[in-house]
């Protein structure tokens, strides 16, 4: 069963209006749109986009409690979050949500190549109908790419050790399921600590397939300019290095008030301006936590354009 994280506190910082237009960037499973839905209510409209055609059709199930809402789902990225509005006839909205990382139905199909938990295929792509997978990217890569790929994605701090064993074992044998690649990597680097020793590199490797960094800044840039005057966008983030990404966002939007030395003030920053709605990454309590693992590492930051 798929469980939103931070769901109230995600919608709770969208300030959803009844009738009001959303955009969910990352429909999944629809759990936090069905919530943007039931208080927005009727009149309201929502656009959902996911690479994921599975997704969209569970929730599109989802989404019929809502006969008196307009709703379009869109098999897309949401990086082309701008392009996508224009299309469906979308001016200003009222609130954006892009929920980022592997959704728990992803990483539980051992066939999508997502975990190590099960064995499967090296796959890894969010949107299986396009694009390179895993295994291609580990057959294909030489050392210093591989190695660049683990340190910058993945911030494995033994990545050049770790490219190196795949070179030299793919001359082998082909790395092409998920154990192949988890164990390889325990044997080289050792387990040490709570997590297992691919847990970097599995990371690494599927936000290189879905080139998730590039989608994320893409999807920041295109969302700002279709919020309307108090209109909010929400960013759930699952590692560090996008939330730093989103963190430094807002922050070049917010901008700063700077002292001139003839006297007076003058605002620098990024256009549009925003308003932070968050100031610190809003994290899951307790009990969310004790209830859905996955909530641990969650950081969410909203902003509203003004």
């Amino acid at each position: 069963m798929h469980i939103p994280v931070l769901l109230n506190a995600t919608v709770d910082a969208l300030a959803v209006k009844p009738g009001g237009v959303y955009i969910d960037g990352t429909l999944g499973r629809a759990g936090h749109a069905r919530e943007i839905l039931a208080r927005a209510g009727a009149g309201s409209t929502l656009v959902g986009i996911d690479r994921d055609e599975q997704a969209l059709e569970e929730s599109a199930e989802v989404l019929k409690a809502f006969p008196e809402a307009r709703i379009e789902t869109v098999h897309g990225r949401h990086g082309d979050i701008a392009e996508i509005a224009g299309e469906k006839g979308i001016g200003e909205v009222d609130g954006i949500l892009l929920d980022l990382g592997v959704s728990s139905p992803q990483l539980d199909e051992s066939e999508r190549g997502f975990s190590f938990q099960g064995d499967g295929p090296l796959d890894m792509r969010m949107d299986r109908s396009r694009g390179l997978t895993a295994a291609d990217i580990l057959a294909t890569g030489d050392e210093a790419s591989l190695a660049e790929m683990f340190r910058t994605l993945g911030e494995e701090p033994q990545a050049r050790r770790v490219a190196r064993a795949i070179v030299r074992a793919r001359a082998e044998r082909t790395i092409a399921t998920t154990a192949q690649l988890a164990g390889l990597v325990e044997r080289t680097i050792g387990r040490h600590g709570a997590h297992h020793p691919a847990t970097r590199v599995f990371q690494a490797l599927r936000m290189a397939v879905n080139d998730e960094l590039g989608e994320l800044e893409r999807a920041l840039d295109g969302a700002l300019p279709l919020l309307r005057a108090g209109g909010r966008i929400a960013v759930i983030s699952f590692e560090s290095i996008t939330d730093r990404v989103v963190k430094r966002f807002f922050a070049d939007h917010a901008g700063k008030t700077v002292s001139l030395q003839q006297g007076g003030t003058r605002w620098e920053g990024r256009l549009p301006r925003v308003r932070l709605v968050t100031r610190h990454a809003v994290k899951a309590d307790e009990e969310e936590r004790g209830m859905n693992p996955r909530a641990r590492s969650a950081r969410l930051r909203a902003a509203e354009r003004v």
